[in-house]
């Protein structure tokens, strides 16, 4: 049985396994290698070697609402998109709260985890640590591997020939902190994801030129939705899951998202649209378009090779007189503390059962929490992969079969080739993820029952924003304070901006007519045909 679990990484995946170890009667032993919480959102001065962190400028690209623990919300007089140091004033505040603290081995090292040589019979592993030059080794019975997405390097410095010849100077994005030195000169920012596009941003404020270099594209869209409110509020929505679910990839990604980025501003014009798998690339960016459109951005393709002190592009352009060259090139996901046998099976998200679970393991005694790209905020869906996880560990909830995990991870695989998405670049749908994993135990909302015993939270649960907090309101780790968190989640994001009052009163963004009545039906049919009510003949007979 399940007792003792050693999770690896204090990060934001970290915090909320710890605290749901705690919450099913589990002993977790946390190892952190720095001497703080937080993981990338823990700012220093200085670049870490082998640790990921933030910039000095970097604000959250989900709001509060979407971002925010399922019990434990962001303070109301919060902003909406928080500088960094207040979600890692968060993630302390939340550590403090549910006692995490007391849990956490700080600058301790993971140097490996192995199989115990019972695992078959027992499923426990041997980990070893290493603090201040002292190594340990440990038995638990369980290990949540929660050290992220961000780990090595992705500096591709062989993909540009004649680099070893420039004579200015290049970085990697990681060791970018802010702007200073780069008064007046002349900066070559290489990839357009959204570290990318704020590093433009900013570096445009006080270098002479940037110059933002994109091999594929991408769309920008900004934090603000209609009306002035968090886009991610307004469009992560459950009626939206539903659409996704009922309407073909192909037309959402290759038709719906470019009609909803080119809304603000036609990406073809300023040079942006992207040019390969369109449906890939997306950044969150609110200055971007204006710096392009004052000249302070200039949008490039591809560098081809570069000079002493120039770059050649793969259109024949030449920029000359280049001093730094940034590479936001992005990072790589990495486990090398894990023996070689789960390792090499766990180098890619899509190959772990539902992302967290390797499926061949004889024990379900491994798991990666956080290690997922989805389409909106990692707090709420990493919280929700532990909740399910550490059910799993303590016999709560069940797996199934290994040939079935192995059947499921293989077609997830397979549609992905189909829609010829790389691995590497997939990414979940927010609210369908989040549905799936709180299917697997019982925290999903019922939508059937919720319209019969409590009509109005029911559409805000459907029409509004698909806040953690939904995962609150029955099953496993229901929280009483769930149904009122829903229902006054707007008046958390106009309560930071009304600071000076007005009469006229702003109201929340409503879906179209035309998607309440197909929601209203879709519900009204399923209802009938649950209850097998007799006005329902109209309805097709599922086979």
């Amino acid at each position: 049985m399940v007792r003792r679990v050693a999770v690896v990484g204090a990060g934001v995946s970290g915090l909320a396994s710890v605290k749901c170890c705690l919450d099913e009667g589990l002993e977790p032993t946390c190892f952190e290698r720095s001497d703080g919480i937080g993981g990338v959102w823990r700012f220093t001065e200085i670049p870490e070697k082998g640790r990921t962190s933030v910039y000095r400028s970097v604000i959250t690209n989900t709001s509060k609402e979407m971002t925010c623990f399922s019990d434990f919300p962001f303070p109301e007089d919060w902003p909406n998109y928080m500088h960094h140091s207040s979600l890692l004033q968060y993630l302390k505040d939340y550590a403090e709260q549910f006692h995490l603290l007391d849990h956490i081995h700080f600058q301790t090292t993971v140097c490996s985890i192995r199989k115990h040589p019972d695992f078959t019979a027992t499923g426990q592993w041997l980990v070893c640590t290493e603090t201040n030059g002292l190594l340990e080794s440990a038995v638990f019975d369980a290990v949540m591997v929660c050290s992220g997405r961000y780990k090595d390097l992705n500096f591709p410095l062989g993909s540009f020939p004649g680099i070893e010849n420039f004579k200015g100077r290049y970085m990697h994005s990681w060791e970018y902190r802010d702007p200073k030195g780069t008064e007046g000169k002349n900066v070559l920012v290489i990839g357009a994801g959204n570290t990318g596009g704020d590093v433009a941003v900013e570096l445009s404020h006080t270098a002479a030129k940037v110059f933002l270099s994109t091999r594929t594209g991408t769309w920008v869209l900004s934090r603000i939705s209609r009306a002035g409110w968090p886009f991610d509020m307004a469009f992560s929505t459950r009626l939206s899951g539903i659409i996704q679910k009922l309407l073909p990839a192909e037309l959402i990604l290759k038709r719906m998202l470019p009609r909803i980025c080119n809304r603000w501003f036609n990406h073809e014009n300023y040079g942006l649209v992207p040019s390969q798998r369109p449906w890939l690339s997306v950044i969150v960016n609110d200055e971007l378009p204006s710096c392009i459109l004052r000249g302070a951005v200039v949008v490039k393709p591809n560098v081809r090779r570069f000079t002493e002190a120039a770059a050649i592009f793969e259109d024949g352009t030449v920029e000359e007189n280049i001093d730094l060259v940034v590479f936001a090139t992005g990072y790589a996901a990495s486990f090398p503390f894990l023996e070689e046998s789960v390792h090499d099976v766990c180098k890619r998200s899509v190959s772990l059962y539902k992302q967290v679970f390797p499926p061949q393991l004889e024990r379900p005694t491994l798991a990666f929490i956080g290690f997922i790209a989805v389409t909106g905020s990692i707090l709420p869906a990493a919280e929700l992969q532990a909740r399910w996880v550490t059910r799993v560990f303590n016999g709560s909830n069940k797996l199934p079969t290994v040939k079935k995990m192995m059947r499921a991870v293989a077609k997830q695989e397979k549609e992905l080739l189909k829609k010829n998405i790389p691995s590497d670049k997939a990414r979940s749908g927010y609210v369908v993820y989040m549905d799936d994993i709180a299917s697997c135990f019982g925290v999903k909302p019922n939508m059937t029952l919720l319209f019969l015993s409590d009509p109005k939270l029911a559409l805000s649960v459907l029409f509004g924003p698909c806040t953690s907090y939904q995962y609150r309101l029955n099953g496993p780790g229901k929280w009483h304070k769930a149904r009122e968190k829903i229902l006054t989640q707007w008046d958390r994001v106009l309560k930071p901006l009304k600071t000076r009052v007005v009469d006229a009163s702003p109201r929340h963004p409503k879906a179209p007519c035309w998607l309440k009545v197909l929601a209203w039906s879709v519900f009204l049919g399923t209802a009938m045909l649950i209850f097998k009510c007799p006005s329902a003949s109209w309805l097709p007979r599922i086979k």
